[in-house]
């Protein structure tokens, strides 16, 4: 799977809600309603990280706070794998955190 240029990745970064670039990686922390609600949604993202065989880097934080990075580390930056499952997660954490602010 080829690199996506900088153009690209900007393209493709203003499809998504508060998701940040830091080099070769795209990162967003999300706010949960509590520890549980952060855990349940961390597997969610985790089933949906199996099925596309892409896995982010995943921290649980402050209790309530999960931030997901992600890379194709295999090919050494971002590729459209990385923005296809952070759209994936997006609408994931909007079904699992309904009025929760990110």
């Amino acid at each position: 799977m080829p690199l996506l240029t900088d153009k690209e990745i900007e393209t493709e970064l203003n499809k998504l809600t508060s998701w940040q670039r830091s080099g070769k990686e795209i990162s967003k922390t999300y706010q949960c309603k509590n520890f549980k609600t952060a855990l349940r949604f961390v597997n969610i993202v985790g089933e949906a990280a199996e099925q596309a065989d892409h896995h982010p880097d995943i921290l649980i934080h402050s209790w309530n706070k999960v931030t997901l990075t992600l890379s194709t580390h295999n090919e050494g930056g971002l590729t459209s794998k990385d923005f296809e499952l952070a759209s994936q997660i997006e609408k994931s954490y909007q079904h699992s955190n309904p009025g929760t602010g990110i």
